[in-house]
């Protein structure tokens, strides 16, 4: 592929635009909903609890999240007015119900005041932070006391077989991810790399490692 096909590809994971972009929220969706799946379950969600997803993509699985237990309120936030709006026609039934927000934000600033979130969630957003430690202390910031953080990332030996990951993406493995957190006031509490089996857009299946770090305020 050309430079400019695979800074096209890099481009739409990072901000989906347009018809290509509602194609590749459905890709993203079925490569990424063990990853997301993951990344729920080691949330342990209570009944009651109000739970932040920073970049949802088409938000498919919010089902599943809101499954995990009763009286769940769940707040999306995404960098790209096009999942913004694909999330809110899929999950209209929870839109409508108050259960579901969405909201669309710069990718810097968290618009939600402080302490204000149980449980928050992240996967396959963290290659795109502009500032990672700020990124990390704005959840910091908006999260309540004891409250879980997970952040879920493909690891890097597998990202860079892709090529367009030399393009928009900062690789992260474990080792990398963990010196980050430290640099803020998270304590990690679990990490979990678990390897999957998924399929390449020629059809074949590779084995994919991902990481979940669980991070406690």
């Amino acid at each position: 592929m050309k430079k400019e096909e695979l800074q096209a590809i890099a481009s739409q994971l990072k901000n989906p635009t347009g018809e290509k972009g509602i194609e590749m929220a459905n890709m993203m969706h079925e490569t990424n909903i063990n990853m997301t799946r993951h990344s729920v379950q080691n949330l342990n969600i209570a009944d009651g609890n109000k739970i932040l997803e920073i970049g949802h993509g088409n938000a498919g699985h919010l089902e599943y999240v809101l499954q995990q237990a009763s009286d769940l309120q769940y707040y999306g936030l995404e960098l790209s007015e096009l999942m913004f709006k694909e999330a809110q026609q899929i999950n209209q039934k929870f839109v409508t119900q108050k259960q579901a927000h969405f909201s669309l934000y710069d990718g810097n600033i968290i618009p939600f005041q402080d302490v204000s979130f149980d449980k928050i969630f992240t996967v396959n957003t963290i290659y795109f932070w502009e500032d990672p430690e700020k990124m990390l202390s704005e959840i910091y910031r908006i999260l309540l006391q004891k409250g879980i953080f997970c952040v879920t990332f493909a690891e890097e030996s597998f990202m860079k077989q892709l090529p367009f990951t030399q393009y928009e993406f900062e690789l992260y493995d474990t080792k990398k991810a963990e010196k980050l957190v430290e640099k803020t006031l998270f304590k990690i509490v679990n990490k979990e790399t678990l390897i999957e089996k998924v399929k390449t857009k020629t059809g074949e299946l590779v084995d994919r490692a991902f990481t979940t770090l669980v991070l406690v305020k």
